[in-house]
């Protein structure tokens, strides 16, 4: 099942992954005394610190963004948080470190010094226990089925809660990236054609802060580029790192030490990875998935205490039943060129459901350039655009599949407008997707945060047309899913 998930993701890319060589993956050239001293001072003087870890000093911050940041999502309201010192690994966790605990790879890209993804939070979780016993370190977690309990006294590996993670990412910034307002792709490993800015001046990049550069199409070694002040290497793209909380709104009155909801459908991810447009990356962008899902760009780093803490956390999920592999299943698309029409139609061929069509009321234009721009002019304001006709008893329904061409990483307004009309909750969402280099992006994201109640299946992306092997994909997919 992860390897018809994984071929499928990776069809859609501008580039064949087979024409990336090892060079890709080689750390981006920088002062490797810079990086000695830096690491040399951050270990000294204190035993209970693994080597390549930063010691992160307690304080206060900002966390979420301000109203005025470009490409912000609403989930991301700013408010004082405090956090207590904590210890928090340099690097993403490697391929070779994550062999050497559980034995085998779940990468794509299995280079040893390359980050471990295809990984889920729960593969993580089990990770930070194994990897404590090997080192008589008391495990943080305690696993039944799909509940965690958060053991906070216990000085083994763990993931860093929400609020350490983007308070150790920014390093002191206040700004959209820690590397101020704009990051570039000799600063960080994305999907660089798409720089932050790009969506509303596609056509006029000479205003850009950055211009558009290379996407590797790959991971990169988790020693690539310069750390943050604080030390951290790829806290802004590479491989989305895994954190402790549950999805949802910020508690701002718990502002000490916040450990996220007790319960929750879907587990934040941070940072962006290696096929994000650069807006994914923002310090402040929260991404989601059950605790259970795997995504080709999407790891974790370590950490641990290094001040006393008591108490326990208790992670439980809202709906722990799996996604429906059988049922009845209506197929839901919008389509502006006819890619997705296509896939939808041999979808609904596949499973005998029934069809819906988006349709819009005023249509984006069928010119190139001017459809680009309404469609990023409407996602910018997060615009709901008014349909033509409804579903009948969309109640009826077990399995939404719901497919869309991948606009600016993301889903379009249209597919946002069906979304707000309908109650999913209970349901199963499986997404498919045509692009033309950018993957599924974050549109699962946009997906799972517009119906938090439903449950979400592996999606399937297509370059383009995806050509004469589209029924064949389409029926690996279909398995994939149980269908």
């Amino acid at each position: 099942m992860r390897k018809n998930f994984i071929a499928a993701v990776f069809l859609m890319l501008a580039f064949s992954v087979t024409a990336c060589s090892q060079n890709n993956a080689a750390p981006i050239a920088k002062e490797a005394a810079t990086k000695e001293s830096q690491m040399t001072t951050n270990t000294q003087g204190n035993s209970d610190m693994p080597k390549n870890f930063v010691q992160i000093p307690g304080g206060s911050f900002a966390m979420g963004s301000p109203q005025n940041e470009n490409w912000r999502s609403g989930d991301e309201n700013q408010h004082t948080v405090a956090v207590d010192s904590f210890y928090i690994g340099a690097y993403e966790v490697t391929n070779e470190e994550y062999q050497a605990v559980m034995g085998a790879v779940p990468s794509f890209f299995k280079d040893a010094k390359l980050p471990v993804e295809n990984v889920s939070w729960l593969d993580a979780i089990i990770f930070c226990n194994e990897k404590s016993k090997n080192e008589n370190r008391k495990p943080a977690y305690v696993v039944d089925g799909v509940k965690v309990t958060w053991d906070k006294s216990a000085n083994g590996y763990r993931l860093p809660t929400e609020a350490e993670w983007e308070y150790a990412a920014r390093g002191g910034t206040t700004t959209p990236f820690n590397t101020e307002n704009s990051i570039s792709p000799e600063e960080a490993n994305y999907y660089g054609h798409y720089p932050y800015g790009i969506e509303e001046n596609y056509f006029t990049q000479e205003k850009l802060p950055t211009q558009p550069g290379r996407a590797r199409q790959t991971t990169v070694a988790v020693d690539s580029f310069s750390p943050n002040k604080f030390g951290l290497y790829n806290a802004h793209g590479n491989v989305c790192e895994w954190v402790w909380d549950w999805y949802g709104d910020y508690n701002t009155a718990t502002t000490q030490n916040p450990t996220g909801p007790e319960t929750g459908n879907f587990k934040v991810y941070r940072g962006g990875g290696w096929f994000d447009f650069a807006k994914h990356l923002r310090s402040a962008y929260r991404a989601i998935l059950p605790q259970d899902k795997i995504g080709p760009n999407v790891g974790f780093r370590l950490a641990l205490n290094s001040a006393e803490a008591a108490g326990a956390v208790v992670s439980a999920p809202i709906n722990a039943e799996k996604p429906a592999t059988k049922g009845k299943v209506l197929v839901v698309y919008y389509s502006w060129s006819g890619n997705t029409e296509r896939m939808a139609e041999k979808i609904r061929q596949q499973t005998n459901g029934d069809i819906f069509k988006l349709v819009m009321e005023k249509p984006y234009s069928s010119s190139y350039q001017n459809v680009l721009n309404q469609s990023q002019a409407d996602q910018h304001v997060q615009a709901r655009p008014a349909l033509v006709g409804n579903v009948a008893n969309i109640g009826q329904y077990d399995i939404i599949m719901i497919g869309y061409p991948n606009w600016w990483a993301s889903i379009p307004m249209p597919v946002a407008t069906f979304l707000d009309q309908y109650d999913l909750s209970g349901k199963t969402i499986i997404t498919f997707t045509s692009n033309g280099g950018g993957s599924i992006g974050q549109s699962v994201t946009a997906i799972a945060k517009a119906e938090p109640n439903a449950k979400i299946g592996h999606p399937l992306s297509v370059h383009y047309s995806g050509g004469n092997s589209l029924d064949s994909e389409i029926s690996q997919w279909l398995k994939s899913n149980g269908m």
